[in-house]
């Protein structure tokens, strides 16, 4: 028997529900508009694009702050437990996640400084070349570094998560040979959906899946398609061709909300800020057309993010389903790599 909207809205309710990837948080005032949305945890991202340490550690004692300041609603996710924590409490979990390595420089114990901190999802490249290896935009395919070997080992031994989002296939495939734990995907779309260099082909999805990771789904919208906003179907469509792909085991949420989307900013600083990361060679137009970002019907923003429930029932998934894409899954796989 279908779920009803009723229904599905409670499960939404009831379920951890977890964006794995949300770099909107570089700016902390949109942290309550994924309290409106009724998540559970939501990753902000620490660095990406570019940094060193001292950006890193700046960003990170933030959130540190953000925490204590904050208390009595929201906690820093150190362990998988506590994301059933922060269910029960009433409280928003945030996951320290940095996209690329910008924040270690060159220096493999400042990982367990970062560690230390609460930093738990390390994305190896952000579509550059890096010192770990390539980007998922590099004109060559090199794969992983000596020095990118060496840190996925102290990932693993440190039971931090290795994220391949952003990262070279090479990259990508020399990381999941050298990890002894799950490697994650935090935000790509399937090739198969949409053909963007920024997705992902099926060959790496299977390769993610294979060692007990998960994928998150991203609503950004030159990921679903190149022009226009996304229908939620559309959205979907990346959801299900994994499922179909993997099984339901494998696919989480990775939205990838951004400060440059619709309504954000207004066009003409969203467009600024777009070729700045064009000039600074971070994106590339035949990848990333210009914005406007207007973010799939019906979750357009973090606010409204629980209009995914009601979305998943309507297209057929069940309940065990719906409660493992919209968040038990990272569960899983993050209780698997960080214990607890």
């Amino acid at each position: 028997m279908p779920i009803s909207a009723e229904d599905a809205a409670r499960i939404y309710d009831e379920a951890i529900v977890i964006d794995m990837t949300c770099p909107l948080l570089r700016e902390a005032r949109y942290v309550d508009w994924c309290r409106e949305g009724r998540m559970t945890a939501v990753a902000p991202t620490i660095t990406g694009m570019s940094g060193n340490a001292s950006t890193g550690f700046s960003l990170v004692g933030g959130w540190l702050r953000y925490e204590r300041e904050r208390s009595h609603d929201t906690l820093i996710v150190r362990e998988a437990a506590d994301f059933a924590r922060a269910k029960a409490e009433g409280k928003l979990g945030l996951v320290l996640h940095c996209q690329g390595t910008d924040l270690i420089e060159d220096k493999l114990d400042l990982v367990e400084a970062y560690h230390a901190a609460g930093l738990r999802v390390v994305q190896l490249t952000y579509n550059r070349k890096n010192l770990v290896g390539d980007g998922a935009s590099e004109r060559t395919n090199a794969g992983l570094s000596d020095f990118g070997v060496g840190l996925v080992k102290r990932l693993n031994q440190l039971r931090m998560a290795v994220d391949c989002a952003h990262t070279g296939l090479q990259t990508s495939y020399d990381a999941i040979e050298a990890s002894d734990a799950p490697v994650i995907i935090s935000h790509a779309n399937a090739r198969g959906v949409h053909d963007s260099r920024r997705n992902i082909p099926d060959d790496l999805i299977r390769a993610i899946a294979e060692t007990g990771g998960v994928i998150g789904s991203v609503g950004f919208p030159p990921l679903l398609e190149w022009k226009g906003q996304p229908s939620m179907d559309r959205f979907l469509d990346d959801i299900a061709y994994k499922v179909d792909l993997v099984g339901i085991d494998h696919v989480g949420l990775g939205i990838d909300y951004y400060l440059g989307q619709h309504p954000v900013e207004d066009l003409e600083t969203a467009t600024a800020r777009y070729n700045s990361l064009v000039a600074a060679g971070l994106w590339r137009p035949g990848e990333y057309p210009p914005p406007p970002y207007i973010y799939p019907e019906g979750i357009e923003t973090p606010q409204t993010l629980f209009n995914l429930g009601p979305a998943l029932a309507a297209r057929g998934f069940s309940e065990e389903e719906m409660r493992k894409i919209l968040g038990g899954n990272w569960v899983r796989v993050l209780g698997d790599i960080w214990g607890g």
